[in-house]
């Protein structure tokens, strides 16, 4: 017996909404004969009798009583095509994500913005009913198409009413070696006392043979430092020390972190800074090995790799530990001392905010809540670390984001549709979790066309506050960097004792031109619409007047005057 495999779509008026109906006789509510299916085996969906795209799908709420479980079911001992079903799954979800459209269908949301992996409690077949009722205004449909203000100013005013900055519980040190034996057995609790920073010595059981970075993840998967690790690699051998028959490596930290954020002139800190003889960065810009490699993500979309283990993340610094081993050795007092003084710095504009592997690999959350951030590792080993924080306004931080990563079709329109759509995302999530849930709530993050959370700079630094001190770090803002880039690197050259700049030297740092400026083919597409500025101005406002709260600095605000 041949079985159908096609599949019917009917909609009805709003009326007969509540019925449902089906070919083959499924267990519904009652049952209506297709007409077009005259009989055969086919799936009839009903839809709200507004026209619309039939394969749109979305976020959905629960409303009444209607048992979402069992719209869709396939009469037992009908072996109806699986191929066919996953071609149908495939082309639904595809049809969300470009269409943006948030009218609600009769069957489930391929996933819950709201829900957590790590949460076994929602699954991945769960039904939207089977979640807490939503108790707010109806949401607007098709809001990612709606540009009208007073539309969009209700999400923002449902976020900005659950908006609460609450204190996180720290982890144990306990376990917070549990998640990470390896690392706390290479990282010793004690440095150097004679080096400005974190180093220390272990033992190098290779011959000479042996190449120390045969197996170093960043030099396997990133075809353009294998120069610079070829060079560490012929200098290797005569910056060992030898005792006793036994060979001996500097290993080292960095002394300070750039943590973020992206888009806010980190680059062009850094670029800067580097410039200093006393300061020494990792061979690698960004090695992102605290929030991503360490947990072998390299690009989230592209799944995991194998973790990049520390020992790789401190071959980075060696250069650096090269030339401070040379300054232990040296029989001179001041080569020592000039050697010695060399800082190590990493500048990974990821460090302050991204966490999104922890749904992957911590499993004890708390009301999906993260138990552990980077920031306690980071702790655990560095309480004295020093870090800076460069930042710059939200809503011109979120457009130059968006210039930057987005691929094709870029424009004000496309933006302002983006910021929409992600605004009302973000918006299903607060309706059930906590603002810190969302923010770390990977699902959601990967979900928005447009990094809104980023901008959320009160929420990273209230939580890093809660393991460093206040006086650990150094917060900048990108405005004030551009309009007077010598008073801003002087400030920098204080937060991390460093001596001063020949007249020569200083001019070569300060007046070079700006690094990673926006591309000519961007500044072409103009500014976002008015519109857009406002609704994000809206939105960012309550993080910002928090900011400058716990900074006790009004420009932190960036009102518009």
């Amino acid at each position: 017996m041949r079985h159908c495999i096609n599949c019917c779509i009917q909609l009805l008026p709003n009326s007969e909404h509540k019925q449902q109906a089906g070919c083959g006789g499924g267990p519904l509510h009652s049952h209506l004969e297709c007409p077009a299916c005259k009989g055969e085996n086919k799936i009839v969906l009903r839809v709200d009798g507004k026209q619309m795209n039939l394969l749109a799908v979305l976020e959905v709420r629960a409303e009444g009583n209607e048992n979402w479980g069992r719209f869709l079911r396939f009469k037992k001992g009908k072996r109806c095509s699986l191929v066919f079903g996953l071609m149908i799954m495939t082309l639904v979800m595809a049809s969300y994500i470009l269409s943006g459209a948030h009218q609600e269908l009769l069957i489930s949301s391929p996933f819950h913005y709201g829900a957590f992996p790590s949460n076994p409690s929602l699954t991945d077949g769960e039904n939207p009913s089977d979640t807490k009722e939503h108790r707010h205004q109806p949401s607007v449909n098709n809001i990612s198409y709606v540009k009208d203000y007073p539309s969009i100013k209700l999400i923002i005013n449902s976020i900005t009413a659950r908006i609460e900055f609450t204190t996180r519980q720290l982890p144990d040190i306990e376990d917070l070696k549990k998640q990470e034996l390896h690392m706390f057995s290479v990282i010793p609790s004690k440095f150097l006392p004679n080096s400005k920073s974190p180093c220390w010595y272990e033992e190098f059981t290779g011959r000479n043979t042996t190449d120390p970075y045969l197996t170093n993840s960043y030099v396997l998967y990133s075809k353009r430092f294998r120069s610079t690790f070829d060079a560490l690699r012929k200098a290797f051998w005569g910056h060992l020390s030898h005792a006793s028959g036994k060979h001996f490596r500097l290993r080292c930290l960095p002394r300070f972190y750039i943590i973020g954020q992206p888009k806010c002139g980190t680059t062009d800190l850094y670029d800067r800074l580097r410039l200093h003889p006393e300061v020494k960065f990792s061979a690698i810009k960004e090695p992102h090995w605290w929030t991503r490699k360490r947990f072998g993500i390299v690009r989230l979309r592209d799944g995991l790799r194998d973790r990049y283990p520390v020992e790789d993340y401190l071959d980075l610094f060696d250069l650096a530990a090269h030339q401070i081993h040379q300054g232990l050795q040296a029989s001179s007092a001041e080569e020592q001392s000039r050697m010695t003084r060399i800082i190590i710095g990493e500048a990974s504009a990821s460090t302050m905010w991204d966490n999104n592997a922890w749904t992957f690999f911590y499993d004890n959350s708390t009301d999906g809540e993260p138990p552990f951030l980077t920031q306690d590792f980071i702790h655990a080993f560095q309480p004295d670390a020093k870090l800076i924080v460069m930042l710059r306004d939200p809503v011109e931080r979120l457009y130059s984001d968006y210039l930057y990563f987005a691929s094709s079709n870029k424009s004000a329109d496309d933006f302002h549709e983006k910021v929409t759509e992600a605004l009302q995302l973000f918006e299903n999530c607060m309706l059930d979790y906590s603002l810190r849930a969302c923010v770390y709530n990977n699902t959601l993050n990967n979900a928005m066309p447009v990094r809104l959370q980023v901008g959320l700079y009160a929420v990273y630094l209230l939580d890093w506050l809660t393991v460093f001190n206040k006086e650990q770090f150094l917060v900048l803002r990108l405005e004030d960097h551009a309009s007077n880039v010598k008073y801003t690197m002087h400030r920098v050259f204080q937060f991390l004792n460093l001596g001063p700049l020949g007249e020569k030297q200083e001019t070569l740092m300060t007046k070079s031109p700006a690094s990673n400026a926006r591309r000519p083919e961007d500044r072409n597409l103009g500014p976002m619409w008015p519109v857009t500025q406002k609704i994000l101005q809206d939105f960012y406002g309550p993080f910002n007047a928090r900011l400058a709260q716990v900074l006790a600095d009004e420009a932190f605000a960036w009102k518009k005057t």
